[in-house]
């Protein structure tokens, strides 16, 4: 019965990845469609990401009062309306109404497994769990380029949608596996801690920071990259755009090689040694050499080195926090994600304007720097909280 449920965890964040690829695939011909500038396709994207980060800080108080299956049911379902509502729409206006469940859902499922995996299973799972919502991202522009040419963008979302539903119902029928972690987990559910609770622990607000630090250079590499090779390299645009799945390669190998060592070397030890990588592989990118050869291999490096990070930091939270402050702190830290990965790639666009895009691996390192300082400045938070707990018990 655990691998069934665990099987059903790993296909609810391929379903957590399945809706997050499909706008930039699909935007050449939906903006046609629309008739409005190529620059749009920000709006729709800021907007889901707004609606998962506000669905992120109002789920510590949703996981204390519902299940964590019926808010994975709940949530899938809302992204299944915001598909079949994407799919429906016939101007760039009526996006707008579909944004609030498709990023509701989003943030909803994400926060409340990611604190259940945390509470129940070990840093492999979670790693393996993450590794998985990059299947879902990585199938669904293939469906969008599958309806692109046989019939419609319309398409795509729509044949996102059913298979959304198909896992739906598999989630609906799955209920009953839940019973024993939840029974366990309600006993100290109502006691749970709240946004503004968590956030006078110490260590919690650097963890935010070192994560908001994470995430803006992850979502960095992932807008930029492409770009990147174009204005250094002498290569054509087609090349360039292959070369945008370097860091992503990367991250889901890093991830995977994680989830066989993680659990004999720790959530900390993992991370320290994932930012090292990924600072080796920053400092590839910057070499000057003629050839584009040793970026690219920067790039996987980077992303290998990125891959354990967002995993651990997540498996973590019960640990460092205590299990009744894990919703709440997921939550914080969630919301800190969206933040960093939806306006940093942003700001970063208008500093390469100025100052080349160049720039990019200093950028990358700053966010590196940040991250670990952070983190480990969280840990000795951490240190002196459980340090002041013994003696005050003594």
């Amino acid at each position: 019965m655990g691998a069934f449920l665990l099987a059903i965890i790993y296909l609810a964040f391929v379903s957590l990845g399945l809706p997050d690829s499909l706008l930039g695939s699909g935007w050449p011909a939906m903006q046609k469609d629309f008739g409005v500038p190529s620059s749009y396709a920000g709006y729709v994207s800021m907007s889901i990401s707004f609606m998962t980060i506000i669905s992120a800080l109002i789920a510590p108080s949703v996981i204390k009062r519902i299940r964590t299956q019926w808010i994975l049911v709940f949530s899938v379902l809302l992204t299944v309306v915001g598909l079949a509502g994407f799919s429906c729409s016939t101007s760039y206006a009526m996006l707008f109404i579909f944004v609030v469940p498709y990023g509701l859902g989003a943030g909803s499922v994400d926060s409340a497994l990611n604190n259940y995996v945390a509470k129940h299973y070990s840093s492999s799972v979670m790693n393996f769990l993450h590794c998985f919502y990059g299947v879902g991202a990585v199938i669904s522009p293939y469906i969008m380029s599958l309806a692109l040419a046989k019939a419609h963008w319309n398409e795509g979302y729509r044949w996102t949608a059913y298979i959304q539903a198909c896992i739906m119902l598999i989630c609906l029928l799955s209920v009953p596996l839940w019973k024993k972690n939840t029974d366990a987990e309600d006993e100290t559910s109502h006691d749970s801690a709240g946004i503004r609770e968590a956030l006078k622990i110490g260590g919690v607000i650097p963890t935010l920071i070192g994560f908001f630090a994470y995430c803006s250079g992850e979502a960095t590499c992932f807008l930029w990259t492409s770009s990147y090779f174009i204005g250094t390299n002498d290569i054509s645009a087609k090349t360039a755009a292959a070369f945008g799945s370097l860091i992503f390669g990367g991250l889901m190998l890093g991830r995977l090689i994680s989830a066989f060592i993680s659990d004999k070397l720790g959530d900390r030890l993992l991370i320290r040694i994932g930012i090292a990588v990924e600072a080796a592989g920053i400092l590839l990118i910057m070499l000057p050499a003629e050839s584009f050869i040793p970026a690219a291999a920067g790039f996987v490096i980077t992303g290998i080195g990125m891959g354990p990070v967002y995993p651990a930091i997540q498996h973590m939270a019960p640990v460092n926090f205590g299990r009744k402050n894990s919703a709440a702190v997921i939550g914080l830290q969630m919301a800190s994600a969206y933040i960093g990965s939806t306006f940093m790639p942003m700001v970063f666009g208008h500093i390469q304007q100025t100052a080349g895009i160049w720039i990019m691996p200093l950028y990358l390192a700053l966010f590196a720097v940040l991250n670990i300082s952070m983190l480990e400045y969280a840990y000795r938070c951490i240190r002196e909280n459980k340090a002041a707990q013994s003696a005050q018990t003594i």
